[in-house]
């Protein structure tokens, strides 16, 4: 009954997709243990000769890569007694240290939640160096404020969080996702670097005319994420919308069978300082005007990612909504996202009150 009692929450989508905020999308969600809806909308691209796009489609879900692969990782080494939040990055990466004395302050609480001083986002691709190379120049990228004074959403931080992690149990974020976090939350299908047998099910996310010169399908859009072998604390994941919506319901059942209801709760509350910051440990929360609507209640907690996906988990509703899309074709100029995804929640919102 999908089709019925979220109907206007897809017209939303609907709409999006007339309006090009994207060419398709995909949609879970979650309630009280039940997928109430799984849903493929729109095509690969804007031409409707296009492939439609499935239920089952995979996407590049980009920023997502952060909570879903880099922080569930830290959450497991945490559990295991190996990762100590509050332990200089430096005693793990001596080469992060460079000649900037602040820089042994930093924590690996402060890359968790954004609150390192290092900037956003830093050209790291284009060298021709190879993915250790450029690993190694996002250690010494510079920060850009005093530690802990102010919440920067940075992509950095989170490069040089997965390098920390795959340093601590020596194998790369992605080998160790495959055994240790997806087959325990469901996500059968969800994978760095894409085999080409499943190119066909992996809308195109851009038109690169700059860096690779190619249609991207089935490689990582972010750039620096591609220059580090598309394997990056920060992007690099694909996955369907069924995968992300089974790691909710772990989530939402106090990350059972992998992790301890204590380790959710610390990682998932939001962070007392700095003064302002919407950030948990790894994840956002809402904070008005929020690309999760209105309804989401304060104890919510979710992620973005640039190419156009959404995940926001409400355990008081028991309530988990994924959208994902390639709002990133051809190009990455249309921002109408921005609109959609609030008003999309609204409507799941108010389709749950009424049903």
């Amino acid at each position: 009954m999908q089709d019925q009692v979220f109907s206007p929450a897809f017209d939303v989508l609907r709409e999006g997709i007339r309006e090009h905020a994207f060419p398709g999308a995909t949609v879970a969600i979650v309630r009280e243990g039940a997928l109430l809806a799984w849903k493929g909308l729109g095509h690969y691209t804007y031409d409707p000769t296009s492939s439609l796009v499935l239920p089952e489609a995979i996407y590049d879900v980009a920023s997502l890569t952060k909570v879903l692969a880099t922080t569930a990782m830290a959450m497991t080494l945490y559990e295991r007694g190996l990762l100590d939040l509050e332990a200089p990055v430096v005693e793990t990466l001596p080469v992060f240290a460079g000649n900037d004395a602040r820089r042994q302050r930093i924590t690996v609480h402060m890359l968790l939640a954004h609150s390192s001083g290092l900037p956003g986002h830093v050209k790291l691709f284009g060298s021709n160096k190879t993915p250790e190379e450029v690993a190694e120049v996002a250690c010494k990228v510079p920060l850009m404020t005093e530690p802990g004074t102010r919440a920067e959403y940075s992509d950095i931080g989170f490069i040089v969080l997965a390098e920390l992690l795959a340093r601590l149990v020596e194998e790369p974020l992605d080998l160790f996702c495959k055994r240790e976090i997806f087959p325990w939350t469901a996500m059968r299908r969800s994978t760095f670097n894409p085999p080409l047998e499943l190119k066909p099910m992996i809308p195109p996310s851009a038109e690169d005319n700059h860096f690779r010169k190619r249609v991207l399908q089935g490689e990582v859009q972010d750039e620096n994420a591609s220059a580090l072998g598309g394997v990056a604390g920060h992007a690099g994941l694909f996955a369907p919308v069924l995968d992300v919506a089974q790691f909710a319901h772990c989530l939402l059942q106090k990350g059972a069978p992998l992790w301890r209801s204590e380790t959710v709760a610390l990682f998932t509350r939001r962070e007392t300082s700095p003064s302002g910051t919407s950030r948990a440990l790894g994840w956002d929360t809402p904070a008005p005007p929020s690309q999760a609507g209105s309804s989401f209640s304060p104890s919510s907690f979710g992620h973005l990612g640039y190419t156009g996906g959404s995940l926001w988990i409400d355990p008081e509703r028991a309530l988990a909504v994924i959208l994902l899309s390639n709002r990133t074709w051809p190009d990455c100029r249309s921002e109408l996202i921005k609109q959609v995804r609030p008003a999309f929640h609204d409507a799941v919102s108010k389709a749950l009150e009424i049903s």
